[in-house]
Order: structure tokens, then C-alpha cells, then sequence
């Protein structure tokens, strides 16, 4: 069991994260905040491979990829092979909470690998905006586009949350803490094992 783990997502609030903190770091594609003690990045996307095999981005080593990632290297075996190196393993868990991997955000697949492979005592989640406010801004779109529309921030909000919801019930021996900036008003009900640190 470790004691602690950190999740730096691509929230504006990952500037809370702490550099040097103990425990195991796991990071979310190419993160605001660096952290070169990081276990891994965690990748999801398509789009996040396309770019990196365009020579358009790259994201900190050593890589934890998603399905999504997994397919794209099937389908480019040459990429795959100058990628080997970089790729501690592939996770392609879906929980069964969740409908499908666009539901499945990088952030959810950093926490629930964290925690399975892990086991922390703590949680320590930094740059989760949207489960406070209706805010998908990303680290990411520094570097590539994504639909920030209303209509489609509106469904992945209410997806996204509701994966967290499931996901701290189903890890209920672990305990959250989640920083946040300027408020605590959290947008889904959670249990005894979540704390909202206000930043």
C-alpha cells in the first residue's frame, strides 16, 4: 500500500499542486505544472497521438496510455516502435459505471489506475474544475483545439461528474482530498471519504 498519491490534472487549480510532494505522482497529458518525479503521464486520446506522431507535441515520459492510444499504436506499428521505450503500460480498465472511453477522461483514467495500481491511503486530486464550476479549460488546449462549445461542455460536465461520483464510492477505503480555487461548492453529492481543501 502507498501512503500517498497525487494526480495533477489539467485544471487551472493543478497550480496547487505542490512540487517535491512524497508519494506517487501520476500526470495528465502535457500538465500546467511540471513535475519531473512523476511516476507516469497518463494519455486517453486520439488526438494526442496524432499529434505526437505529427512531431507537434511531447508530452513528459515515461507514458501510461489509455484504449484509445492502444488502437492508434496497433494501426501504427512504426510509431508504436519508436514509442516502446516511452510506455511503462497500456490500462484499458473501463469501470462498468462508466458508458464508454469518451467518458473516460484523462483525469478519471490517471485517478482509477492511480488507485488500483497503488492502493493509497490518499488521494490527492489537483486541477478538477469541473466538478466545481462549469469550466472544461484544459492545459491541452494550450496546445491542441477541442470543441469548448456550450452544448458539448454542458454533456461531458455532466458525464464527467458522474463518473466521479461512482469512482469515490467504489474506492470508499481511500480518502480524497481535492483543492480547489476560491470555493468548496462541489456539484455532486460525495461521502465521508472526500475533503475539499479551498485554495
Amino acid at each position: 500500500m502507498t501512503e500517498q498519491l497525487h494526480i495533477i490534472g489539467n485544471g487551472i487549480s493543478s497550480y496547487n499542486y505542490q512540487p517535491g510532494s512524497r508519494g506517487i505522482k501520476l500526470t495528465c497529458n502535457i500538465p500546467y505544472v511540471p513535475v519531473p518525479d512523476a511516476y507516469a503521464t497518463v494519455m486517453v486520446d486520439f488526438k494526442m497521438m496524432k499529434a505526437i506522431q505529427a512531431g507537434e507535441v511531447s508530452p513528459p515520459t515515461p507514458w501510461v496510455l489509455g484504449w484509445r492510444p492502444k488502437m492508434h499504436m496497433e494501426k501504427n506499428p512504426s510509431f508504436h516502435m519508436k514509442c516502446a521505450p516511452y510506455i511503462r503500460e497500456f490500462y484499458t480498465k473501463l469501470p462498468k459505471y462508466v458508458n464508454g472511453y469518451t467518458d473516460f477522461n484523462c483525469g478519471h483514467m490517471a485517478t482509477h489506475y492511480g488507485l488500483s495500481k497503488f492502493d493509497p491511503d490518499e488521494c490527492h486530486m489537483y486541477g478538477f474544475d469541473s466538478m466545481f464550476n462549469f469550466d472544461l479549460t484544459s492545459a491541452t488546449d494550450v496546445y491542441l483545439e477541442s470543441d469548448r462549445g456550450e452544448h458539448n461542455n454542458a454533456r461531458l460536465t455532466k458525464n464527467w461528474r458522474g463518473v466521479w461520483w461512482q469512482m469515490f464510492k467504489e474506492f470508499k477505503d481511500t480518502k480524497f482530498i481535492v483543492y480547489q480555487n476560491g470555493h468548496d461548492n462541489l456539484k455532486f453529492p460525495v461521502g465521508d471519504n472526500v475533503e475539499i481543501k479551498v485554495c
